[in-house]
Order: C-alpha cells, then sequence, then structure tokens
C-alpha cells in the first residue's frame, strides 16, 4: 500500500453522533485556509455524506460496525497509520478507538480538550462558574484547541455542507410539487433519545399557529414513529437522503428543532435555527453560532440531567413542556421580520 507522505495533509478522526461530525467541517475550513492544507477524515459510514463534495476533504474513510471491533480495529488502524505514514492526525474524538490508533500512528498527533472533567463536574454541582466556562467555549473552538494556542472566535469556525446542484435540484422541485413557496419553515419533532424531543401536543400547537398565519411548513428526519400533525404542511419524514434533506433546509427560511442532528444540518448551510433544549445544556458545547440562531430552555435545578439527553426523566420533560408554542412562534415572526 502506497504511503500518503505529503506534509500538507492531515488526517481527522471523529466518530460519534451526525452532529459531531458536521462540526468539524467549521475547524476543517478554518485550517485549511490559515494553513493551506488538505484533509482525510476518519467517520462512520452513516455520518460521511455530509463531507461529500467538500473541497478542502480529500478523502472520507467509513468505517462500519465490522471495523470497528476490538480486534478489526487494531489491525485497520495499523492499515490506515502505514498509508498515512508521515501525515499528522488531529484526533477530535479523543477515545480509546482513537488512541489505539494514535499508538499505531507514524507521524505526530494532535488532541483537542474535550473537557471531559469539567462537563461532569458541572453535570454534579451545577456551578455556574463552570457553566459560563463551558457555554462559552462552543465545541468547534474545543475542536480547534487541537492545533491553535489563540483560540478563534466560534463565528470563524462556523460549520459548511456543500450540496451539489444536483441535490438543490431535487429541493426546488419538492418545493415547486408541494406548493411551499419562497418563506417556508421546517420542522423536525425527531430526537435520538426520547426526552431530548420537545412533546408533540406543543407541536401540534406551533402547527396550529402556522396554519393560522398561513406561514407553510414542512417536517424533516427519520423516526419509526411518524408524526402526522393536522394542517396542511408537508411530510418527509423518512423520505428524503441525507444531503437532499440538506439540500432542502438551504431553502427553508429557518428550522424549529430539539437538540438534535438536524439542529447542525441546518446550520451548515446557513439556514437559522430555533431549538429547544432540555435534559442537554449549552455548557455541553454542541449549539450552533449563527448570528439568528436561538436557544429556548428552562431554567430548572435538575438541568442538565444528561450528557446525550440519556436521561430517563421522572418529571415528564418538564423542562421541555414549559416551552410553550406561542413562546416558539414568537421567535419565528421576529426572525421572519
Amino acid at each position: 500500500m502506497r504511503a500518503m507522505t505529503n506534509k500538507n495533509h492531515k488526517v481527522i478522526f471523529r466518530l460519534s453522533a451526525l452532529g459531531d461530525v458536521v462540526l468539524t467541517t467549521g475547524v476543517i475550513e478554518y485550517w485549511a485556509k490559515k494553513y493551506g492544507c488538505t484533509f482525510t477524515v476518519i467517520t462512520k459510514v452513516s455520518s460521511s455524506p455530509v463531507l461529500e463534495n467538500n473541497p478542502h476533504i480529500t478523502n472520507v474513510i467509513s468505517l462500519d460496525k465490522k471495523d470497528l471491533g476490538d480486534l478489526a480495529w487494531i489491525k485497520k488502524a495499523g492499515e490506515i497509520a502505514s498509508e498515512y505514514k508521515g501525515c499528522e492526525l488531529i484526533d477530535l474524538h479523543s477515545t480509546l478507538r482513537s488512541r489505539i490508533l494514535a499508538s499505531r500512528w507514524k507521524g505526530k498527533v494532535y488532541r483537542y480538550n474535550k473537557f471531559s472533567l469539567e462537563r461532569r463536574a458541572f453535570k454534579l454541582t451545577r456551578s455556574e462558574k463552570l457553566n459560563e466556562k463551558l457555554s462559552g467555549l462552543r465545541v468547534t473552538q474545543r475542536y480547534a484547541s487541537a492545533l491553535e494556542k489563540d483560540i478563534p472566535d466560534a463565528s470563524e469556525l462556523l460549520p459548511h455542507i456543500y450540496p451539489t446542484g444536483a441535490e438543490i435540484d431535487i429541493a426546488r422541485t419538492l418545493i415547486e410539487e408541494h406548493n411551499l413557496g419562497q418563506k417556508f419553515i421546517a420542522l423536525h419533532p425527531y430526537a435520538t433519545h426520547p426526552d431530548k424531543a420537545w412533546p408533540r401536543e406543543n407541536w401540534q400547537t406551533l402547527i396550529d399557529m402556522l396554519n393560522k398565519n398561513s406561514i407553510r411548513w414542512a417536517i424533516i428526519g427519520r423516526d419509526k414513529n411518524v408524526f402526522e400533525p393536522h394542517g396542511t404542511g408537508c411530510n418527509f419524514t423518512s423520505q428524503l437522503q441525507l444531503r437532499e434533506t440538506c439540500a432542502l433546509l438551504e431553502k427553508a427560511t429557518l428550522l424549529i428543532t430539539g437538540d438534535s442532528g438536524p439542529m447542525h444540518l441546518a446550520a451548515a448551510v446557513s439556514t437559522p435555527v430555533i431549538a429547544m433544549f432540555g435534559p442537554t445544556s449549552k455548557a455541553w458545547g454542541f449549539y450552533p453560532a449563527g448570528a439568528q440562531d436561538i436557544i429556548l430552555e428552562t431554567e430548572m435545578d435538575c438541568r442538565p440531567c444528561s450528557l446525550h439527553g440519556k436521561s430517563n426523566c421522572k418529571k415528564d420533560r418538564e423542562c421541555l413542556r414549559k416551552i410553550k408554542a406561542v413562546d416558539v412562534f414568537e421567535k419565528i415572526i421576529d426572525l421572519m421580520s
């Protein structure tokens, strides 16, 4: 296998959830412009589509389950390390798997500051000092710490997905066929972990307000339990490919969602986001940095109760129920005007 020895080519490792990978695109673009380098990204098969058509990424190594078994990964890590001998590795995951790869790497390795201890300490103590520290440093900025001594402003690290012309044409066709018009709103009522989802009765109330005010809407996302609201909007649940969803989001006026992967997809195509946070927190750093992006959350002593949203809430998602549809609707009108 021929080794990739280009000193100006760097390899990035990031698995985990879709949004985590989307957020790497902001720091990739920053480093590409600052250092004039190109990148190979190692990620899961499910996340790799968001990296397609990116001018700064020359290769994506897509890993599936068989690659990530204990012995299989040790072998695969050795193969990747040999292929990219002499390149720098940037570990934007900092887990056992990424450290196995680093131990076999034949070149310099950089690793980002994950603030794991601070996050866990904040979850236990609800310390206001820790909250301010963590909330003021988005994940994109934490990623940047792998190479940067002086951390850039979050506005310099905005994620970026590049839909193709064909994908944009598909989005335009959907908009025309469903009469969505120029100012439709995308809605994402789903969540990987149920406790992160805004209650469906709140969604229905919001949709009733949109219908009453003749604001067109379209539901996006994937879920086995399809939300079927009353109203005259469009429901694309589980009907679109990931990149088609990105292209449709690019044409939307804004996206309403919870703390989710589509929140980052919308941000990466420069569409404003209104996001409702419940068990998770801005302190974890996974929130959009666009000038018009809005996070709605309820102050409660039990928040945040989870790092990732697996909270098994005993209060029936009170933190999310307290975010009323009228509050979201007011923010929609502010952004649309």
